[in-house]
This record gives structure tokens, C-alpha cells and sequence, in this order.
């Protein structure tokens, strides 16, 4: 059982975290709620610790040969319990003990779902295989994302367990859409919302993270039509969840793709994919399935606009998502120069968010991490993720190039927080470091 169950976890995660937000959301509904929920909805990690526990076991005695990447990834973790440990006080952090324990949890995941990959033997069969399930689930993710997005209401997810799910259980309060994430629309600046694709994973930016994986990796296989037809439905639900940046990262992803097989195909099909995606995002308007706010939230709506009036224009740096985004980069950038020895843990992002505190920085995978845990501290996940690329280029040019767009993805998002790419993303990277 001990040589079965880290492989098992890893098929787990990857089949099964898509649906992770979702079921959880019908348990809420279903009345499984507060210490309950919270026990089933930990599976992912008690998975995570009993397949490391069983590859210590199994390994036990026998010599490891670290890498750099093994060592800087030693260091990074080092920070994080470190800045876990120091009191808060002496930092200028208000993070409580509920804080940093969230906070410890969310830095320390990708490390542990790396060494669980460093501890995995697969044969190239099995990890075609893996492969092959990455794509598959992401073409039902894509496909029922589409079907939601046109088949049923907004309204419908309104009344059912997902607001509760998301503001009763993990404590995030979303007020522009009766509790629903405000991102499951675009704001057009006309109050005609659009719906975006969000399907299993209840967000756009999950659901076109693991498309923008499975995309890559079908890329590297032999051209069929099947497969044609599969990526054409994985780029046409990418495109619909409407996240511009994930599409400029998938091009860059396959500029390193292209790079990794030296071959000049990937980066013409970069070329192409940004210029689907430029009329895609200019006929959105005229092809996403519209929906309507409430009463309330077009009030809130209507308040926001009179005191940040932006533009309407997707590609316009004052349109509203890209103001936001690069408002939040610059406050973070800003937070951690002027204090480089950082907060401490669970002083920033939705780990802050949930647990009542003052965020320090969000957004940004970087920015939070050097809040937390100092300029230091963020320069080793930097340089841990970069001794990864280094080693897995020519070994797993598709994983490399996932990871190499999601370390982009970082700079505008939490990535390490959807727990997809933590778990699954730097696992595989694990297992081929």
C-alpha cells in the first residue's frame, strides 16, 4: 500500500480537485456545514500527509540525492516556518493563531505536493496517463462550464449553497452579486453583465488555469482528429472564462514549449491563439450569454462606478479588472520595499481575508510572500522555481511550460492558492526534478 498510495494521491488530486468547490458548495446546501465541513473538506490535505508519510516510510534508510531545486525548496519552507514562529509584535503583523495556521498551509502546500512528486517513480506509460486524465477532466470541465454558462440562470446559483459555501465557511464576503464571486461576470460598464465560464471550480481563473495545463499538454502529443476536436473545446472554454491574462500566459507557455522542443510550431501557435483571442475578447459582448443584477446588486454596482468611473475598453489599462490588478501589484510592490523584513504569515491575501486581519498585500503570489515572509523569504520560492524549470526543460517540456505560465500567472494572482496548480502542478514538477 505504501508503494500504491502516493500515486493514488496524485490521480486524486487531479481528477478530483476540480470538483473540490462544488461539492463542498452542495454539502453547505445539503446542511454538512461548519467543524463537519471542515473535517471533509480537508481530505486534500490528510491525502497529501499520508502519501508523504508513506514515501518516508518506504524510502526510509535508503540514501536521497538532493538537487538545488530539493535544497532551495528546504529553504523556502525553512522561511515559512520561521515567520510562522516569530511573534507577530515584533514584525508590525496582526495575523492571530487561526491566521497563521491558514497562512502556514497555504506557502507550505506546493513544497509538500513537490516532495510528494520527488518521492513518485512513474514509467513514461504512467505519465501519459496522467496526462491523459489532466486533459480529459479538463475537457468535462470545459464542456460543462458551457452548458452552465448558456443552460442555467445565474439566479439558480444564487439560491443554492455557494454563497454560503464561500461566505459562512471560508469567510469570504462577495457583496456585488449576492454572494456570489463578483469575477463569475463581466461588468461590459453598461449594466448588461456577462456571464463568464466557471464550471466545477466555481472561479474563471481555476477553471482556465487547468485548461491553459491540459492544453499544453496535449499539445506535445501525435495530431489526430480526436484530438483536434478535444483541443478545439479546451481553447474555446478557455477563451470563455474570459481571463486575458491566463491566454497571454498560454502564450507564453508555449513559447517555452517551443523552446524546450526546439521547434518553431508552438510559437506560430502562440501567434495564432493571440489573435483569436483579440476578436474573441472584441465580440464578447455579442456572443457571451448575458444575465441581469438584482435590485440591490445594481445599486451596488451603480455606487461603486460613481466613485472609480473606468473604462470600458478590454484592452484599456484603466478598464476596471486591469486597474485593480496593476493597483494591487504596485501597493504590493510598494509594501514590500518599504518593509523587506515582512509581516509575518497569514498577514496577506485571502488567508488575511478570511481571518478578519489587515491585507498587507493581495493578488500577487510575490507580493503576498514578501509580505509574509520578507524579501528573502520570497526570493527563495523564486529561486526554488526557477532551479525547477531549469531541471525539468527537456525532461517534461509540457510541465515545464505550465509552470513557467503559472509563475507568470503570479504576478497577478494567488497561485499557489488554487489548489489545483498546489497540489497537481508542482507535483508532476517534482516528479521529474
Amino acid at each position: 500500500m505504501t508503494e500504491r498510495l502516493p500515486r493514488i494521491a496524485l490521480v486524486a488530486f487531479v481528477l478530483l480537485l476540480p470538483l473540490h468547490n462544488l461539492a463542498m458548495a452542495l454539502l453547505w446546501d445539503a446542511g454538512v456545514r461548519d467543524v463537519a465541513l471542515d473535517v471533509v473538506s480537508a481530505w486534500k490535505e490528510v491525502l497529501l500527509a499520508a502519501a508523504l508519510a508513506a514515501i518516508v516510510w518506504r524510502r526510509r534508510g535508503l540514501p536521497f540525492k538532493a538537487t538545488a531545486a530539493d535544497w532551495l525548496a528546504l529553504a523556502y519552507a525553512a522561511f515559512v516556518v520561521l515567520y510562522a514562529l516569530i511573534p507577530q509584535d515584533w514584525l508590525g503583523g496582526e495575523a492571530g493563531a487561526r491566521g497563521i495556521l491558514y497562512g502556514v498551509r497555504h506557502d507550505l502546500t506546493p513544497v509538500a505536493a513537490y516532495f510528494l512528486g520527488r518521492g513518485i517513480a512513474l514509467s513514461a506509460r504512467d505519465r501519459d496517463r496522467v496526462a491523459l486524465a489532466i486533459v480529459g477532466v479538463a475537457a468535462l470541465v470545459a464542456a460543462w462550464g458551457l452548458v452552465d454558462a448558456y443552460a442555467i440562470s445565474l439566479q439558480t446559483w444564487r439560491d443554492s449553497g455557494v454563497p454560503g459555501w464561500f461566505r459562512e465557511q471560508l469567510g469570504l464576503r462577495y457583496e456585488g452579486l449576492s454572494g456570489l464571486p463578483e469575477n463569475w461576470v463581466y461588468n461590459t460598464g453598461d449594466e448588461r453583465p456577462l456571464r463568464r465560464l466557471v464550471s466545477t471550480f466555481l472561479s474563471p481563473l481555476a477553471t482556465a488555469y487547468l485548461l491553459l495545463a491540459a492544453i499544453l499538454a496535449a499539445a506535445t502529443w501525435r495530431r489526430s482528429r480526436a484530438l483536434s476536436a478535444v483541443m478545439l473545446l479546451l481553447a474555446v472554454g478557455l477563451l470563455f472564462t474570459y481571463s486575458r491574462t491566463t491566454i497571454a500566459a498560454l502564450a507564453l507557455g508555449l513559447v517555452v514549449l517551443g523552446w524546450a522542443l526546439r521547434s518553431w510550431w508552438p510559437v506560430g501557435a502562440a501567434a495564432v491563439l493571440l489573435a483569436a483571442a483579440f476578436f474573441f475578447v472584441r465580440a464578447y459582448p455579442d456572443i457571451a450569454p448575458e444575465t441581469r443584477y438584482t435590485a440591490d446588486e445594481l445599486r451596488f454596482q451603480r455606487e461603486g462606478g460613481q466613485r472609480e468611473p473606468t473604462s470600458g475598453d478590454p484592452f484599456d489599462p484603466a478598464e476596471a479588472s486591469f486597474d485593480s490588478h496593476l493597483d494591487s501589484l504596485r501597493d504590493g510592490i510598494e509594501t514590500v520595499v518599504t518593509h523587506p523584513q515582512g509581516y509575518g504569515v497569514g498577514n496577506a491575501g485571502v488567508t488575511a481575508k478570511r481571518t478578519g486581519g489587515e491585507i498587507k498585500a493581495g493578488e500577487s503570489t510575490y507580493t503576498e510572500l514578501g509580505v509574509e515572509l520578507g524579501l528573502l523569504g520570497m526570493l527563495a520560492f523564486v529561486g526554488w522555481n526557477v532551479a525547477i524549470l531549469r531541471l525539468i526543460l527537456r525532461r517534461a517540456p509540457w510541465v515545464a511550460a505550465t509552470l513557467a505560465a503559472v509563475l507568470a500567472l503570479g504576478l497577478q494572482t494567488d497561485v499557489i492558492g488554487v489548489h489545483w496548480l498546489a497540489f497537481v502542478l508542482w507535483a508532476l514538477a517534482g516528479e521529474r526534478a
